[in-house]
């Protein structure tokens, strides 16, 4: 091939997948809670004064199109404590979201301890420990 037909038909090329490549990996995922329904577990993030962003597990819903966590005390007490609150980090189906923001929702506590109880097996057993905090998780804009 010619050093012509090598400028004007590869580089070209070149530059294009690059530059698609390029968007794709700085692009933000997409908030989408229904096709996070199926997932057993999110994980949250939260940061104490002077010390490192912790990451841990809960169970999660979705009601109509919303993201529901229940936490225990413990969880309660670090997005409580946490400097960032009320935001978190979060990790869902593959996705990381830096900042997503908490709102409390106890208003929704029964219908997320319902959908709960038939989404885990286990929940028969886990609603019995105090459950003080139940967030709508919502994006950042």
């Amino acid at each position: 091939m010619s050093t012509e037909k090598f400028r004007t038909l590869i580089l070209p090329a070149a530059l294009v997948l690059t530059l698609l490549l390029a968007a794709t990996a700085n692009a933000s995922p997409e908030w989408n809670p229904d096709i996070w329904a199926e997932e057993e577990t999110l994980e949250l993030m939260t940061q104490a004064p002077d010390d490192e962003p912790y990451w841990f597990p809960v169970w999660l819903v979705v009601i109509e199109d919303e993201l529901y966590v229940r936490l225990g005390t413990r969880a309660a007490d670090r997005v409580n404590e946490s400097v960032t609150n009320p935001y978190v980090g979060l990790r869902v189906g593959g996705e990381e979201f830096a900042r997503v923001k908490t709102i409390m929702a106890p208003e929704e506590s029964a219908a997320v301890d319902h959908e709960m109880g038939e989404k885990y097996w286990s929940d028969f057993y886990i609603r019995l420990m105090p459950h003080p905090m139940t967030l709508r998780l919502v994006p950042v804009e």
